[in-house]
């Protein structure tokens, strides 16, 4: 059927690419007239479907079903196709590669999932709900970001509210929904209405000591029994749901007690200062929550601050993501360890911790490589090395350190290509270039001859000719 000629189609592009790769021209062209021939079969095969001529029957298999329902009731498709069991064993890995340190609250939040999930827990109350306290920038909400995607499928399942919008009792209703009679009444809650419409999703009150009392006595219906009542009596179910608040209750003063907002010198101060924080974070919820609140909530996490070698670690995880942008143009990007110190320390706030960290790689790495570029100063094939100077790589003033940009060849590969000279090397890049550029239907023959007279060839000056192209 179609979709097999569609399979077939990709396997021969992906080998044509590849061809392409390893400078086997004439197998890229043969592969090239294939897909097209598969092409043309699939038209011809579209125009009978339509039409009605196709004597097959086509059969739908439980993938095809899985994706049909999982559009249709917001459930994702690997809960239906997939051993989730299997997924859960795996789950600290799988958020740690997103979550940089915080090995506790990777640890809580994963025990308490599985717990969920083995049917450990009262069926009627959410999946899960937690506590994230802690400095500001130190991984809360990408945790919550992390714990969506790997929960429910992509991080669009992750309902996020800003507390200080509903920081007085009138509020609530554009929390819950308006009663009849009032404005806003046939446009739902902000959250009700987002929770109805996708019932699997990971919901995150942002700050939620900003919030008014009284919304309080709303939530402890949510994380008892696991469902609320808009206002248009509507009963909208919570037991799908991944219950999170976050909270800087604590932890004002954390800042002023770490130089550049990094944690001790040596183990012993951390886990000392840890400690510390942790006490004071829970007298303060204590403080300010009612018991019964507290009592509801499945586990209260206190992340760690930041310490610098997790800030490098963030800065390499950043970069790899510019670097996969690069990819596309066939370009690459390393940096030293000085860079990456530089950034670190020109990224990180003692008040918003790692926050302001994508904005100073933004501003200093990708706007000056993205000015190169277009003035023509860096381009395809080559990998640049960012690298540092006017600074020694461990003092604090960095006014005068600035990053350096110094492109090369990206290297041929292994093989042949990698022995010859580089008049040679030129030549098959050009024919490279040329037969990509044109698709050209008769691909020009590399023979021996180009790469002899490449490698016959003397020092330069010498009278050596280039080679015909």
């Amino acid at each position: 059927g179609l979709r097999e000629i569609d399979e077939r189609i990709a396997d021969v592009r992906r080998e044509k690419e590849a061809a392409i790769d390893a400078q086997d021209f004439e197998k890229a062209a043969g592969l090239r007239d294939k897909e097209r021939k598969l092409g043309e079969e699939r038209s011809a095969k579209e125009k009978q479907w339509r039409s009605g001529d196709l004597e097959e029957i086509a059969e739908v298999g439980e993938e095809q079903i899985a994706e049909v329902l999982g559009a249709w009731t917001g459930i994702p498709v690997f809960k239906l196709t997939e051993e989730e069991s299997s997924r859960l064993l795996r789950m600290e890995d799988e958020l740690h590669k997103r979550i940089i340190g915080q090995d506790e609250a990777v640890k809580a939040v994963s025990r308490a999932i599985r717990r969920t999930r083995a049917g450990l827990k009262d069926p009627k109350r959410p999946s899960g709900s937690f506590i994230f306290a802690g400095p500001s920038g130190v991984g809360k909400t990408e945790l919550s970001k992390a714990l969506a995607a790997f929960l429910f499928g992509d991080e669009d399942s992750l309902i996020q509210i800003d507390m200080g919008e509903f920081h007085d009792r009138f509020t609530a209703s554009r929390l819950f929904g308006a009663p009849p009679g009032y404005v806003g009444y046939e446009e739902g809650g902000q959250l009700t209405e987002k929770v109805r419409r996708k019932p699997f999703s990971v919901v995150l009150f942002d700050e939620i000591e900003k919030a008014h009392k009284e919304i309080y006595n709303t939530l402890l219906q949510v994380l008892e029994d696991g469902r609320l009542t808009d206002g248009q009596g509507r009963v909208v179910d919570f037991k799908n749901t991944v219950i999170i608040f976050t909270s800087n209750l604590g932890t004002q003063d954390i800042s002023k007690a770490v130089g550049m907002g990094f944690t001790g010198s040596n183990e012993t101060d951390s886990v000392a200062q840890y400690d510390r924080m942790k006490n004071k974070v829970n007298d303060e919820l204590k403080k300010h929550f009612r018991p019964e609140f507290l009592n509801r909530i499945d586990e209260i996490v206190v992340f760690h601050q930041l310490t610098r070698d997790q800030i490098v670690q963030m800065v390499e995880l950043l970069i790899d993501r510019v670097a996969k942008a690069l990819a596309a143009k066939d370009m690459g990007i390393e940096l030293t360890d000085k860079a990456k110190a530089l950034l670190a320390q020109r990224g990180f706030d003692p008040v918003l911790g790692a926050r302001p960290l994508r904005r100073t790689i933004q501003r200093e790495i990708e706007d000056t490589m993205s000015e190169k570029i277009l003035f023509g100063e860096l381009g395809a094939g080559e990998i640049v090395t960012v690298d540092v100077d006017g600074w020694d790589g461990e003092s604090k003033d960095t006014d005068g350190a600035t990053f350096t940009f110094t492109p090369r060849p990206k290297p041929l590969p292994e093989g042949t290509f990698s022995e010859m000279s580089p008049e040679a090397a030129e030549a098959v890049r050009d024919v490279e270039a040329d037969t990509i550029a044109a698709d050209v239907p008769d691909v020009p023959e590399i023979t021996d001859d180009l790469f002899t007279e490449g490698l016959d060839e003397g020092p330069a000056g010498a009278g050596s000719s280039q080679p015909q192209r």
